[in-house]
């Protein structure tokens, strides 16, 4: 007799879906095939009419490539707005790019080697915007790697001439409001970028600065305090500002204690005392008076070496946290200090230019670099008598976040936007808003409620000029309604570089006057806005006016770094002109660090280029990362967390080349089977389909895509391939191709599948197109006009799910059981196994309801027995139940590899069993 080979009688799974996933290679073609059928614009008029979902693009910033952080970000929109578009809601996505400010100069004057001060600004404008739009583009073309799907051809930027005007009549609404006004003020100021800067773009570092004792000599004691040799002693760490100083302030409830210490007196505050004359080395000191802060109010000292007065004023911002509890105050270099000026009428004086070299003002050290200037003061102060104590400390200072070097505080006349004008409003739409994480409130809220004036004015180039006109008879500001829409209007047909490249007679409305003096020649305000204030308008000029999108935004999402910046400036102007917030919810998420938790940095080399993980893995290993860690904190990459993702990655789409290769003869049309006719194991799976469609759905909403990637990948690894599938592959393989129980099961790995695809189709969006294209009888042309799965409840049993989640509790002692005989070498695999039961009464109902419990536990016999008989010995003991394992009587059929007494009873296949032989009769006679 011939030998047959059985292996062809099989249903092996067939697909031309590929082994191996080649992302890096196959992603590009996906994308390339999205563009030509424009299925973003598809998107849109599948979705048309339907309530809308706008998540409002933070702009990044148009200077170089775009780092890890770039990647979580657009990612995690991404996948917000493919699940909106997948639920049902009109969600456009419009990308954007902020292009102004000192980075793009700074590029400009360093790597094209321009000298700013000597290229008229049109030419220099034009260098920056050409240098900007290159890098649009560059980043363009890597955010669209990394799978984002959006509105690509028609962004917004903020040079554009459009963006510009609208930005313009921003500004103009604040100032028709009352809100703009020019101020001398001390603010912080950037030598190293020559400019004002907003306290959004400070960030603090440590930095190691000279510590001082200074001594000054009383010159009027006020009645109050002895003059002969007696001087109030102050603390700074910034020695350059004692050529500024105007004044000493106490705090009107402090006590202050005079300390005789030799033929000295010193005056500080009580609770400081023992603490200063140890660091100042003074042994022997006696108290010889005291005082409380209020006082002392008019006594006045003598400043160390200039012939000045230092009155001493009282401040309720003195604090006992170092120092001597008498403060030396600068009202041209400190906040407080100014403040406080401006109530005793100090006056105010900055000998520091703005780059930071000491003038005129300072006699002494003109032309010294602040920095440099402390060591000479200190000198001078040592000379003359009045150190009392130098050393150094390494403190937090603040510094210029673009730069990275040190800020000063300097007093110049600059542009502000009035917080306090509209502080409770912003406040109140605070409250309005949802916030996630929900601590993002709290932060904001705190920063708006403590927030000074916001300082407007940059002393830049490329920047969108400050709409402002000086009357040059009387000096006043020029800015009205009709010269505010006059420039709107002109930077909407040219572009902002008109302000350059016009005369001031261009650029005004018809017949302008000066409204105090009636003189109608001016001169242009030469200052740029704050680069906040471009992308903070973007609410007026991108959502309102894209017909696409609406105001307010449902949602901004960005590092939690912007509720100092974007979330901040963006509420400013819009609570400023609207008296709303422009945001209905905001969601933050966290830094990225290394696999050691630490800062990513290049000094380190522990950063990670989302291009070079594309380029090894694919984008949609990057996005399942995204996806796989808690955002909302900071959150870890590496090479070994990558390897771990795309394992996972590989396990989901192994799942999925088993649905699509044991669904190559499934028509869903013609061989889908009813529900009732299903067994109740497919019943059972597609109830924890539902469940699943359930969780992940709620995660989704939540936007929790780490529960989205645990249920998934839980779903697909564990229920799936641990137990369904595994358990089903006997009756696809083995039955006839058109056997009831294997249609039955097809029909619900074809709803599995078409369920499973869209639901993973945010987060991996070429890998489920991927799968759609070879999914059969698919209705639409990608899986991403395709609609949110819904929960058939129509099929939901909880006795059922009970039944079967009881089930498999005992499932797993089995497989325990055979786990423990398979390291004992008594079996091979499971179907070399005959497993024993030994069930308690509860358990021993369970399993008399469940049908072919061999096939379930992929064994060959299983024997079941009375409650209350004995266990064997070695029994494998779990919750109700005992398991002996031993070798299965009979042999191995060729065929299906169960085995069993059966195989050799039919003389025409005496290799297989009986079952195989009556499938494999009637595939000869064509009756199956």
């Amino acid at each position: 007799m011939t030998c047959m080979d059985y292996s062809k009688t099989l249903h092996l799974p067939k697909t031309d879906f590929p082994m191996r996933a080649n992302l890096p290679k196959r992603e590009p073609d996906w994308q390339k095939w999205w563009d030509e059928i424009d299925l973003y614009r598809k998107t849109r008029e599948k979705r048309k009419g339907r309530p809308k979902f706008i998540l409002h693009d933070g702009p990044p910033y148009a200077n170089g490539d775009i780092h890890i952080g770039h990647a979580l970000n657009k990612i995690l929109k991404d996948i917000i707005v493919r699940f909106k578009n997948l639920q049902g809601y009109d969600a456009p996505y419009v990308p954007g790019w902020d292009t102004h400010g000192l980075p793009i100069e700074h590029a400009i004057i360093t790597k094209k080697g321009v000298n700013r001060k000597e290229v008229d600004p049109v030419t220099f404008r034009e260098l920056c915007k050409e240098y900007a739009l290159s890098f649009v583009e560059k980043q363009k073309a890597q955010f669209k790697r990394l799978g984002v799907l959006g509105d690509w051809e028609n962004p917004y930027i903020t040079l554009k001439p459009e963006y510009e005007a609208e930005q313009v009549r921003v500004f103009g609404e604040m100032v028709r409001k009352g809100y703009i006004y020019r101020g001398l003020k001390a603010v912080y100021w950037s030598p190293s970028s020559e400019t004002a800067l907003a306290e959004a773009e400070i960030e603090y570092k440590d930095k190691r600065s000279p510590s001082i004792y200074v001594a000054f000599p009383v010159q009027d004691g006020n009645g109050v305090l002895p003059e002969d040799n007696t001087a109030v002693v102050i603390w700074t760490t910034t020695p350059w500002t004692i050529p500024a100083n105007l004044g000493i302030a106490i705090h009107p409830d402090f006590q202050y204690t005079l300390v005789k210490a030799g033929d000295r007196q010193l005056l500080m505050a009580e609770e400081l005392v023992d603490q200063v004359m140890k660091t100042c080395g003074i042994s022997e000191y006696e108290r010889v008076g005291s005082w409380k802060g209020s006082e002392l109010e008019g006594v006045v000292c003598r400043h160390p070496f200039y012939d000045r007065k230092s009155p001493v004023v009282l401040g309720d911002h003195v604090t006992l946290d170092a120092g001597t509890g008498c403060v030396h105050t600068a009202p041209g270099h400190g906040e407080e200090d100014f403040l406080l000026g401006q109530k005793y009428n100090l006056g105010v004086l900055c000998p520091v230019d703005e780059k930071g070299r000491m003038t005129a003002e300072a006699p002494g050290f003109e032309g010294l670099f602040y920095d440099d200037a402390n060591k000479a003061v200190t000198k001078k102060l040592e000379e003359v008598g009045a150190l009392l104590k130098l050393s150094f400390i390494t403190h937090q200072y603040p510094h210029d976040w673009r730069t990275k070097k040190p800020v000063i505080f300097r007093a110049t006349h600059q542009w502000f936007a009035s917080i306090d004008g509209f502080r409770e409003q912003m406040l109140e739409a605070i409250r309005k808003v949802k916030w996630t994480p929900a601590w993002g409130e709290t932060r904001l809220h705190n920063m708006i409620a403590d927030r000074g004036d916001w300082c407007i004015s940059r002393q830049r180039v490329w920047g969108v000029p400050l709409p402002i006109f000086y009357c040059e008879q009387c000096g006043e500001p020029y800015i009205t309604e009709e010269s505010i829409e006059h420039i709107a209007a002109l930077f909407a047909r040219e572009g902002s570089s008109a302000w350059y490249a016009k005369d001031v007679a261009e650029l005004l409305p018809d017949q302008a006057a000066c409204e105090s003096c009636g003189h109608t020649s001016f001169r242009k305000e030469t200052d740029t806005m704050d680069v906040w204030f471009d992308s903070g308008s973007s609410h007026r000029a991108v959502l309102k006016q894209r017909e696409e999108l609406q105001w307010p935004a449902d949602m901004y999402l960005e590092g939690s770094d912007q509720y100092r910046g974007w979330f901040n400036s963006s509420l400013s102007t819009a609570v400023a002109t609207t008296g709303q917030a422009p945001y209905r919810e905001v969601l933050s998420h966290g830094f990225t660090l290394d696999g050691e938790g630490r800062k990513m940095s290049k000094s380190l080399g522990n950063t990670i280029e989302p291009q070079k993980v594309i380029q090894q893995y694919g984008a949609d290993i990057l996005r399942l990362w995204v996806a796989s860690v808690d955002y909302q904190a900071d959150v870890r990459v590496s090479d070994e967390i990558l390897k771990q993702i795309a394992e996972a990655y590989r396990k989901i789409r192994n799942t999925f080349r088993f649905l699509l290769g044991n669904l190559a003869d499934f028509d869903p049309a013609k061989d889908s089977v009813p529900v009732e006719k299903w067994p109740e194991l497919d019943r059972f799976a597609y109830i924890q389909l539902q469940r699943l469609i359930e969780r992940v759905t709620r995660a989704y909403e939540a936007y929790e895509f780490h529960q989205v990637y645990y249920a998934i990948h839980h779903f697909c690894t564990v229920f799936l391939s641990q137990f369904y599938l595994d358990v089903l592959k006997d009756r696809l393989y083995t039955l006839p191709a058109d056997a009831e129980t294997r249609r039955a099961s097809q029909t619900v790995l074809y709803r599995i599948l078409t369920t499973l695809n869209p639901l993973i189709s945010p987060i991996l969006p070429h890998t489920a197109e991927e799968v759609w294209q070879h999914t059969p009888g698919k209705t639409e042309e990608s899986v991403h006009l395709t609609d949110l799965p819904q929960v058939d409840r129509s099929v939901l049993d909880e006795t059922l799910e009970k039944k079967w989640n009881a089930f498999l509790e005992v499932r797993d002692v089995v497989l325990k059981a055979l786990e423990e005989a398979r390291q004992n070498k008594v079996i091979g695999n499971s179907l070399g196994a005959s497993v024993h039961l030994y069930p308690d009464e509860g358990t021993h109902r369970l399993l008399l309801e469940i049908e072919d419990l061999s096939a379930l536990f992929i064994v060959s016999h299983t024997e079941l027995y009375a409650p209350g008989t004995e266990p064997a010995e070695g029994a494998v003991v779990g919750k109700g139940i005992a398991v002996k394992v031993e070798v299965a009587p009979g042999e191995k059929c060729e065929r299906c590899w169960v085995v069993t007494p059966t195989v050799g009873q039919d003389p025409d296949h005496p290799t297989i069993c009986a079952r195989c032989a009556e499938v494999v009769r009637k595939l000869d006679t064509g009756t199956a």
